[in-house]
């Protein structure tokens, strides 16, 4: 094999397929991304049996010779990185793999490409077809809510729901809530059934970074035992979490009689600050009053101290102390725009905030004992 590759080009497809690799493992040739020339393309493959990936780069690449190698990911990316060179040539021999610029040569061992796992291609007729700006915003919005810890229920991921029109992400540990509805087309009458298509957190993570903003599409299909992702130059595998999801419905308020509230992110996230800069890890309740058109948000902390931040709002009913751990609420600002509107509802001290935008997102927050 001998390619000639814009260094930058390559160093963006290789670290992402690099992100893949595992760092350490029993299986020493997992940590290696395994390149194919053939044509004018490059392939870039790597897993770590759990997620995998194809990636396709054509800009930028030049094919002298078709062939395979394995580049170990570490070294690899470390020249990618350090070279100053514009363009890099990559060649392997009996003796392993050269990396050379203008002013350097690097010589890596090279191991067997025949030996390296296949990696899943998407040869699915079957899949969803939905807007990449919805994939990325149902990740980003649900994933944080996951735990990767749980093993009563599989809350180590991000559960996917998909039927003839519409697409549903949900994470949640337990403690919190996050949903993410939006519309996807069909493809052969594609469609997810019960609650077991849960792809694990840092697999959808990756999924997300791989997808490019200058795509208008992604391409998602679910099969009995793992999911894949298609964009227009990469395929992303990720097996599912195995176990039960629980009944996510029943945790979201279906409420005629309780309290709404227009608010936006902005003000309530500056304010939610303030009053966390007396909390600590042992004391991160936050008590929220609702009264007399003000949003009252006190913290006290024995040996730090106590705050006290107002803020106006459209609430003359009678007072609503609800206390809630500030961090799940801070999660919930930092993945929408500080101008977003939302509806912050509220039933009582002893009952689930409920805090939902116009665009599909709806996000439980229980509330904590008052002796937090």
């Amino acid at each position: 094999m001998k390619i000639v590759c814009q260094r930058e080009s390559l160093t963006s497809a290789f670290a992402l397929a690099a992100s893949i690799a595992p760092s350490r493992s029993p299986k020493e040739i997992l940590q290696n991304v395994k390149v194919t020339a053939a044509g004018s393309k490059l392939t870039l493959m790597a897993t770590d049996m759990e997620v995998g990936i194809r990636l396709e780069l054509e800009d930028g690449v030049e094919v002298e010779t078709e062939g395979t190698a394995l580049l170990p990911v570490g070294r690899t990316m470390a020249i990618l990185r350090e070279s100053n060179d514009e363009t890099l040539t990559i060649e392997t021999d009996d003796s392993g793999i050269r990396i050379t610029g203008s002013r350097s040569k690097f010589r890596l061992p090279g191991s067997n490409p025949d030996e390296f796992p296949a990696v899943a291609g998407f040869e699915e007729d079957k899949y969803h077809v939905v807007p990449t700006r919805l994939f990325r915003e149902m990740v980003k919005r649900t994933v944080f809510a996951t735990d990767p810890e749980s093993s009563r229920y599989a809350l180590g991921g991000v559960l996917l729901e998909m039927d003839e029109s519409s697409v549903t992400a949900v994470g949640t540990d337990g403690r919190r809530l996050a949903r993410m509805e939006g519309t996807g087309e069909a493809i052969g009458g594609h469609q997810t059934t019960g609650m077991t298509t849960i792809v694990p957190t840092r697999a959808i993570q990756l999924m997300e970074r791989a997808v490019s903003d200058k795509e208008e599409t992604v391409d998602v299909a679910a099969r009995n035992n793992d999911l894949l992702v298609r964009t227009s130059r990469a395929v992303i595998y990720s097996r599912l979490v195995e176990g039960r999801y629980p009944n996510w419905r029943q945790v979201l308020p279906n409420r005629t009689d309780a309290i709404q509230l227009d608010m936006t992110v902005g003000p309530l996230f500056a304010a939610l600050r303030q009053a966390a800069i007396v909390t600590d890890m042992e004391s991160r309740g936050i008590d929220f009053t609702f009264a007399d058109g003000t949003l009252k948000l006190e913290a006290s902390t024995a040996e730090i101290g106590e705050s006290q931040i107002e803020l106006p709002i459209a609430y003359d009913g009678e007072p609503i102390t609800l206390t809630m751990d500030h961090r799940y609420l801070a999660d919930f600002c930092k993945v929408l725009d500080n101008e977003t509107n939302f509806v912050f509802e509220i039933e009582s001290g002893s009952a689930p905030a409920l805090l939902t935008t116009d665009d599909g997102y709806g996000y439980v927050i229980m509330p904590m004992a008052k002796d937090r």
